[in-house]
């Protein structure tokens, strides 16, 4: 699967899992540790991200991340 289509799917993924929170913090980490198995600290850690670079940041992390080779980064998510 090419990278634009494993970001669209993760996208229709979290639309998915998050329609149902009204946009509360503590909600959206629930539904990413219930539903995205992803563990109480590194939901946290996501939410933090997405909320204090946004889009275009993490776009261009993302895209900068690739061009480097970096796939699990030093945090260790």
């Amino acid at each position: 699967m090419i990278i634009d289509d494993e970001i669209n799917e993760l996208t229709k993924e979290y639309h998915s899992m998050l329609k149902q929170s009204k946009n509360r913090d503590g909600e959206n980490k629930e539904l990413l540790i219930s539903n995205g198995d992803w563990s109480p600290s590194a939901a946290e850690h996501l939410l933090d991200l997405a909320t204090r670079y946004g889009s275009f940041m993490l776009r261009n992390a993302l895209a900068l991340s690739i061009a480097l080779k970096i796939e699990d980064g030093e945090l260790g998510f």
